[in-house]
This record gives C-alpha cells, structure tokens and sequence, in this order.
C-alpha cells in the first residue's frame, strides 16, 4: 500500500483540479487519480481537421461567476464567436430561411411565457430550492410545458428544437426546472442565457484553463488510472485501481459524472438516494460533431426537426475555400461521428447546395467514463436528489457539474463543485 495522502481526488475534470489547487493551498497533500490519459474530463481540446476543435464543453460567460473568475485569474481572455447572418430552419414539414435574428423572434414570445415564473420559483440560483414551491414544478417535464403553450406550429417546433439542444437530449423527461435554474443564473433573461450557452468560448481552448488549474494545484497527478474500487471507514479511505494498486487518504473527492457513478464499487455502498439518482442518470445524452463544409459560407445558423439525428448546426470557421460547422443532435446514438455521408444526407435538407467534407467529433455516451454530455437533469432530481448528492458520506465527498448548485451542465458548475467540495474535505481534515 502506499503513503498516506490527505486527500484523492477521482477525476481531473474542473471540478477535480479546482478541488485539488484549494486543499494544496490550504496545506494538504493530494492525488488525482484520472482514467484518462488526459486532463479537463468532458472538456476536450484536440488537434483535428486542421484546427484546435473543443470535442466537449466549450463556452463561458461572464454571468458564470466561477469560470469567469478563473480566466481573470490565469490572464486567460475569451473569444467570441461569430454574429449570424442568416438562418434556415424547419417547421411545418418544409424548410424556411431568412435573417438570423427570424429565429430569436419567433422563439421569443414563447420563452418569456415559459420562462415568466423563473425569479418567483428560483429567486436564488445558487439556492435552487430556496423557494419550496420549485419542488412542484421539478415534476413538469420542459416538454408538457412547452406544449401547454399553445404555440402554432412553427413556434412549437423552434421551441421544442431550441430546447432539445439545450438539453442534448430528449424532452419528454427534462426537468422544466432546469430550464428554470439556467435562466435564473442569466438574471431572468433567456436571451442572455443563450448568449451564456454558445457565444465566448476561452482562448487556448479549454485545456489552457484546466492546465492552469493544475499548474497551480502542486498535487500529484497519475493518467491512465481507472479507479475500481472506493472503500472507508473511520480511520480512513482505500482506493483500489484496475492494476490491483491500493492508494490510502483520509479522504476522497470523487468527480465521476452521474451517469458513470455506478462504474465504481463503494463500501459501505453509496446510500439509497445516491444509488437511484446513478440508476436513472441525467438527460444529456446526445451528440456534438464538427464537420467541414466546402466553400466560404455566410454565418449561419439553422435549426432542424427536434428528433432528426442533428438538429443544430452553425457556422464557426471560415477559410479560404471551406467552412467549418459545429452540430447538435438529441440522441448520442442517431449519428456516427465519421458518416460524412449522413451527416450530408441531414443538412441538405435545410442547406441547398452544402458538401460535406469531412467530419469528426467524440462519442460521450458510449464512453464508459462519462456515459453522457454535458449534465441535464430529469424530472424530479431537483427536489429529490440534488441535495442527497451534494451530502458528504463519511470522508467521501462527490463533486461535478452533475452536482452544483448553479450553472449545471457548465464548466462554472464543476468549478463551483469543486470549491464546495474542498471547502468541505478541508473542515473534516481540521
């Protein structure tokens, strides 16, 4: 077995690393034991079609207090992305193009209606359930809300895509207090949480921050380390590894994402509310590509049908001769990340006279450490787990973007969990 550390950190995603860079300067040892044989978790910045592609998380706003902070602190400045032009969308079994800002005013009416009762159910985001009436709307799913509206079919459809790609996922579970939640961090205002959603993206590419974090933390990092095991009692946390490793601590941060917490034996077993929060999981199980496109395009956007494989798709690299796109779609297994052939086959139908090159992305639903994209909840994880997730038990403390209380699904979620979650290992440890 080896040394005592302080603390184990599972995972090196923003929320690991952030906890690991405050207990170090609180005077703990740490170790970060991560299974991949890279950093920053479902952020990924790779080299691929000629560019620096973000293959996970991407975006920041200065609305997210945590992420923001950090880029003041490390020096690292955003980048925006480009101002629309045009939009194509669908509704209505046929395809429909004019100015980008169309969109927004076709979806805006709407989304004020949805959206009237955020500062009233969640006054406080970072307190989600400060007001006890939210726990009634956690049992609406964002899809019986929207269609309660009463919308005409071409508002219905933008809606209900709109969202569909909020959440990366399927509707007919999504928690309307999500939707909620994201528009109270934004102050109320949907415009401003879409802008928060996919407009500034962080120079250098995501691994620049998350590298930062690291730099800074001074704890020791192990790649490659899959985590088989998590045992503790009361003098202690044992960890076991895939090569049969033992790793002791006095106590352990673990970051796995929701949908993969069950990939982990814990001993004693996580309690009953933590094991039925894993079982379900989370929403966000759809699919992000990048895909190249041949000439130089408008700045477009364009929407799809809720359920085609993608239903999102803009512009966001332009050169000489090609332009490079980036896409959603609501089902992680509706699309093969190296179809260049369907990935045509979708955006012909709204893109006269595209030609797709080339395509790429990463498939985060089949991977077996994160089993998901970015973290949506379902009905009813508000009011009946979230604060059962946030609990410590014994010396073990969970931490994530899964498990925060503000931004979740964000990058600032993670870093505000792992704050929450260091904060907390460093009261027990004194």
């Amino acid at each position: 077995m080896a040394d005592i550390t302080d603390v184990i950190v599972i995972g090196a995603g923003f929320a690991g690393l952030t906890s690991a860079r405050e207990l170090t300067a609180k005077g703990h040892t740490v170790r970060i034991l991560e299974a991949r044989d890279r950093i920053a978790g479902r952020t990924w910045t790779e080299h691929r079609m000629g560019r620096n592609l973000e293959l996970g998380g991407t975006w920041v706003h200065w609305v997210q207090p945590h992420v923001w902070a950090e880029m003041t602190r490390y020096g690292i400045r955003p980048v925006g992305g480009p101002e629309f032009e045009k939009a194509y969308w669908w509704a209505g079994g046929q395809r429909h193009e004019g100015p980008a800002e169309r969109i927004l005013q076709i979806i805006d009416e709407p989304n004020r209606r949805l959206l009237s009762g955020t500062r009233e159910l969640v006054p406080l985001p970072y307190q989600p359930l400060a007001n006890p009436a939210v726990k009634d709307a956690d049992q609406d799913s964002l899809s019986d809300r929207i269609d309660a509206l009463g919308l005409d079919n071409e508002q219905r459809q933008l809606l209900r895509t709109f969202w569909s790609l909020n959440f990366n996922g399927k509707l007919d579970e999504a928690a309307f207090t999500q939707a909620l939640r994201w528009c109270s961090a934004a102050s109320g205002d949907w415009m401003l949480m879409f802008e928060a959603c996919a407009t500034y993206k962080v120079e250098g590419g995501t691994v620049a921050l998350a590298e930062a974090i690291l730099a800074d933390a001074g704890a020791e990092l192990e790649l490659d380390t899959v985590v088989t095991k998590v045992e503790q009692d009361e003098d202690g946390v044992r960890v076991t590894t895939a090569d049969g490793r033992t790793h002791a601590a006095r106590a352990v941060v673990v970051t796995l994402p929701l949908n993969a917490l069950d990939t982990v034996e814990f001993s004693p077993a996580l309690s009953a509310g933590k094991q039925a929060a894993a079982a379900r999981g989370q929403a966000g199980r759809g699919a992000k590509l990048w895909i190249k496109v041949r000439g130089r395009w408008d700045r477009f956007v364009a929407f799809g049908a809720e359920d085609w494989p993608l239903h999102f798709i803009q512009s966001e690299y332009f050169d000489e001769d090609s332009t490079t796109l980036v896409a959603f779609g609501p089902d992680g297994h509706a699309v093969d990340v190296e179809d260049t052939a369907a990935v045509q086959a979708v955006l012909e139908q709204l893109i006269p006279g595209i030609e797709v090159l080339e395509v790429t992305g990463h498939n985060w639903v089949d991977d077996g450490f994160s089993r998901s994209t970015w973290p949506m909840h379902y009905t009813g994880y508000l009011s009946e787990h979230l604060e059962e997730m946030q609990r410590p038990e014994g010396r073990l403390f969970l931490a994530g973007s899964d498990y925060a209380s503000g931004w979740g699904g964000f990058i600032d979620g993670a870093i505000e969990s792992g704050f929450t979650a260091a904060r907390a290992v460093h009261a027990l440890l004194t």
